[in-house]
């Protein structure tokens, strides 16, 4: 994947059951256009020259689709929550150059209500590009506000990727705003001229980032020096084609930001109207949902070295940007036979920041390491942690995730072990292990289904939240209660749930290429089934590479985008900042979705919640969800009406 996102190869269709907007007609609108020779935008009306047209936040747009009739976009969206929406855009005909259709002008207003309430662009409203990963729609790359332009290609579809984050305190009530896409031209002129200083500024740490990569090359070894000069001819193709740059080499120049009466006359306006209503998405998360973050993977790519400041503040800054997904994250590092070190605060207990973690709202459960240093002063380290820990409030948040996925009855023994001297310093420490089968040299029942659901009478009591993985229960979505008949939430217990590496297609998981519904689905299935929780092994575990800006390649062995749910932002831009996947943004969706239902069990009860998802055909198993966006506004919009009094 490199940065410029608008020269790769179109969606690769049936990876893990891909495909483009799948669940959508593809009854495009075939119109043409009767505009010959040279074309000045100016002149001529935007929606002669460019599709407009609006996608739902499960739809997977790219480089192939068709355009359809453009409408208002409606939200609806309680406090506290982001919903997320889609503006596609499509060239009719060319009239820009350097090998570009032409140059499109987005711009976004605040959303206001009657009552004079606003969310503001910027703050409020943020707009980002959809950019391929390996042919399929995923990265999202943050945009320029309230105006930014984009290029596009003859015969290709670009996306936006529109979110709109309503604070806990925003009036409800009905807000109404304006995307205005323009078609922009280009005259003869100075670059210098047209740029802002902050895109001056973009320009120039662009370049001379790429200097910084390739100049500290002596005595580097042969793959890290590759490496660096693939990562700059990369950045350098990203300068060489964004459109500020570009333009300024094509025959013509300029670019001419139009006055407002253009706009008024000449541009296509999509209406966005929003009612916000009176709800409020708690801050809390209702389901734990713990991710992993790579913490080796964090240092290789930036170069930070364990301990140092600098490593530090790259993990708070991941830490800190994965709880806005309603994600409580961890840091992790594999050992040998899939012993894992696990933790969520990089300092001690003692620290203050530990506090300033672990105390957070949005955080819902936060690992304990098990040994955060070597040698003899390991249990001493362990034993002082506990009890500091253990004098806080938040400490019933605590759990201690010691192994992956044991095999047989030796890591099944050193579970036992570890777990031991947990509680013999604290009685009530939770310890979380996953699973997806028995020990394969001591059998606990006849058939491998009958043994994986002993693990918990097997493990007792040396593991509390006994999580498993989905992929065991295949399309038997019933076996679910077998499981559940084994835990003794009177003692504490509790039923978790993951996805890695399977289940595959159609099952929901977080694959690149899955439709969105079948990513969304993930936490549909946990409410379903009945879990308490959910485990997510990596979310930047990508291939090893020693500068930000290198390009990122998926694990060997896993499907595409497992284990990878956000990307360095040096590999799109000068920013830091990380970038999300759309397969993120999927899956706060879908924890959204938890509290929605959750809400209509708390009027209701749990069953009437879980038959509603079937009622509106939103999910009634894992191979058997809606394909359509549509109920999953049928589903919000029941909740709203019934919850509304």
């Amino acid at each position: 994947m490199d940065g410029n996102s608008q020269n790769t190869a179109p969606p690769v269709e049936g990876v893990a059951g891909g495909g483009t907007a799948y669940g959508w007609s593809h009854d495009g609108l075939h119109t043409s256009t009767s505009i010959k020779g040279s074309i000045d935008p100016s002149e001529v009306p935007s929606a002669d020259l460019v599709h407009v047209w609006c996608m739902p936040s499960t739809a997977n747009v790219g480089p192939q689709e068709l355009p359809r009739d453009l409408e208002p976009i409606n939200l609806l969206a309680a406090r506290n929550e982001r919903e997320s929406v889609q503006i596609a855009l499509r060239p009719k005909v060319s009239w820009g150059g350097s090998g570009i259709a032409g140059l499109v002008q987005v711009h976004c207003n605040d959303l206001c209500s009657t009552s004079g309430d606003r969310l503001v662009v910027g703050q409020e409203l943020t707009m980002r590009r959809v950019v391929l990963v390996l042919g399929v729609p995923d990265a999202l790359v943050p945009l320029d506000l309230p105006v930014s332009q984009l290029s596009l290609l003859p015969g290709e579809t670009t996306a936006v990727w529109l979110s709109i984050n309503v604070p806990s305190t925003q009036a409800p009530g009905q807000y109404e705003g304006d995307v205005i896409i323009t078609a922009i031209k280009t005259d003869a002129g100075s670059l210098a001229q047209c740029l802002s200083k902050a895109e001056k500024h973009k320009l120039y740490t662009e370049l001379r980032s790429c200097l910084d990569i390739v100049e500290p090359i002596e005595e580097k070894p042969l793959e890290e020096m590759v490496e660096r000069v693939k990562s700059a001819r990369t950045s350098i193709r990203r300068v060489l084609l964004s459109p500020s740059f570009s333009e300024f080499f094509s025959d013509n120049g300029q670019v001419d930001m139009m006055d407002e009466d253009a706009i008024s006359n000449l541009s296509v306006r999509v209406k966005l109207h929003l009612t916000v209503w009176d709800f409020i998405i708690p801050a809390t998360p209702s389901l734990p949902a713990v991710f992993g973050i790579s913490d080796t993977v964090i240092e290789d790519r930036f170069g930070v070295e364990h301990g140092t400041d600098e490593w530090y503040e790259a993990l708070d800054q991941h830490f800190q940007w994965l709880l806005q997904y309603r994600i409580s994250p961890y840091f992790c590092r594999w050992g040998d036979s899939m012993r894992v070190l696990t933790y969520t605060c990089p300092w001690p207990a003692n620290h203050p920041k530990s506090d300033e973690y672990f105390s957070d709202p949005r955080l819902v459960a936060y690992a304990v390491p098990y040994r955060a240093v070597s040698g003899d002063a390991s249990k001493d380290y362990l034993q002082k942690e506990i009890e500091i820990l253990r004098t806080k409030t938040h400490w019933k948040k605590a759990y201690f995730y010691l192994w992956d996925e044991p095999l047989n009855l030796e890591q099944y023994n050193s579970i036992r072990t570890m777990a031991s001297e947990i509680h013999s310093f604290a009685p009530d420490a939770r310890v979380l292990t996953t699973y997806y089968c028995g020990p394969s040299d001591a059998p606990l029942a006849p058939s491998a289904f009958d043994a994986f659901v002993k693990v918990p009478s097997f493990l007792r009591p040396h593991t509390q939240i006994y999580c498993t993985s989905e992929w065991v229960l295949g399309n038997r979505e019933d076996l679910a209660k077998d499981i559940i008949a084994e835990i003794q939430p009177e003692n504490g217990e509790e039923w978790w749930t993951y996805v890695c590496l399977g289940p595959s297609d159609p099952h929901p998981n977080w694959h690149l290429g899955m439709r969105g519904t079948q990513h969304r689905a993930v936490f549909w299935r946990v409410w379903k089934e009945g879990g308490t929780g959910f485990l997510y092994w990596g979310a930047n575990c990508y291939e090893k590479a020693s500068v930000p800006s290198a390009e990122i390649r998926f694990r060997r062995g896993l499907p595409p985008g497992d284990g990878v749910l956000f990307y360095p932002g040096e590999v799109f831009s000068c920013s830091h900042q990380p970038v999300a996947s759309v397969r993120l943004e999927r899956i706060l969706s879908g924890l959204q979705d938890i509290e929605y239902l959750k809400l209509y069990a708390s009027r209701y009860g749990r069953n009437e919640a879980t038959a509603l998802l079937e009622k509106t055909g939103l999910y009634l198993g894992p191979e058997r969800y809606t394909l359509e966006h549509m109920p999953v506004d049928i589903m919000r919009g029941e909740i709203f009406t019934a919850c509304r009094t």
